[in-house]
């Protein structure tokens, strides 16, 4: 397959414009977004959306979160990111197959139908996880573009997914909230450093290749700014692929902790990794993407009364 947005292969990075829609539906008055919002989208590449699931749902979900971050013995091991230094729990991959309830989040028609319209097309989880930044230990996500590494190393062709991150607390502009540069979605910056073997087992704990050089992002900054959506428990930020976003350590006593989804088109199913020697492993890019998702309507309370 002909490479549409190589990186990781000079010596010097480079900026290419985007050959993707951003939005692949058209909007119309049945639409899951409104129309403003459709066009926030379009526009910014990321937007946040508040109250959508209610007291008792987000009730249930932090009771899950706090269960799972006592790491539980049906956890798969592989799937447990330690932070660098302190080894305080950092992330959970493939969450929405070792959580009933984070599955049935996964799956929830209020998420997946906004996932459908973006895309334009079925969808299928391409990875999950829970995102710990505990309260003093929690460290930095630096700056990158997730689909540069999901192209690179996992092998995804196009600029057809989207992440949809559930804060599971509040988030204030003090303990390390995403950040987000908007409008930066419309630009690829390239980098440079062949991918290591087995990167995935140090980029999960600290991202050291693909990660864009310090005067592009500059430059990125300079022309499109940084916005750091906050919002209270429930709150859901969605954002597209190619978005350039990180966030600081958190310093404050207050933790923050997302559940984190990202929905990839069934039509952009993963191909051999453009940069890497091995695809990395099912549990951080699914390649056997045998689980279209079926919208399920209801309260995530009754996954909770029913278990």
């Amino acid at each position: 397959m002909t490479d549409l947005y190589p990186s990781r292969v000079a010596d010097q990075p480079t900026w290419l414009e985007r050959k993707d829609p951003v939005v692949h539906s058209p909007w119309h008055s049945e639409s899951p977004l409104s129309q403003a919002q459709h066009e926030v989208f379009e526009r910014d590449g990321f937007l946040v959306l508040q109250n959508v699931f209610e007291e008792d749902e987000i009730a249930a979900l932090q009771a899950e979160m706090n269960r799972l971050r006592g790491m539980p013995p049906t956890l798969d091991a592989e799937t447990i990111v330690a932070e660098p230094a302190s080894g305080a729990l950092r992330s959970i991959f493939a969450i929405h197959r070792q959580s009933a309830l984070i599955g049935r989040l996964a799956s929830d028609e209020r998420l997946v139908s906004i996932a459908k319209h973006i895309l334009g097309d079925e969808v299928y989880i391409h990875q999950s996880r829970l995102n710990y930044k505990p309260g003093f230990d929690g460290k930095e996500f630096y700056w990158h573009s997730d689909f540069e590494t999901w192209h690179t190393e996992d092998g995804m062709p196009r600029m057809r997914a989207i992440s949809m991150s559930v804060q599971l607390v509040d988030n204030f502009e003090f303990n390390g909230p995403l950040m987000l540069m908007p409008g930066s979605h419309k630009t690829y910056v390239t980098c440079v450093g062949e991918t290591p073997e087995d990167h995935y087992k140090q980029s999960l704990r600290k991202q050291e290749y693909g990660v864009p050089d310090r005067e592009s992002l500059a430059r990125l900054a300079e022309q499109h700014g940084i916005a750091a959506p906050t919002g209270p428990a429930g709150s859901v930020v969605i954002f597209d692929c190619n978005t350039m976003h990180g966030s600081n350590g958190n310093i404050t006593p207050y933790p923050r902790a997302n559940a984190f989804m990202v929905y990839n088109a069934e039509s952009n199913a993963l191909q051999a990794p453009f940069a890497a020697q091995t695809p990395r492993p099912e549990f951080i890019g699914a390649r056997e993407h045998t689980e279209r998702l079926v919208p399920v309507r209801g309260s995530l309370a009754e996954q909770v009364r029913a278990a």
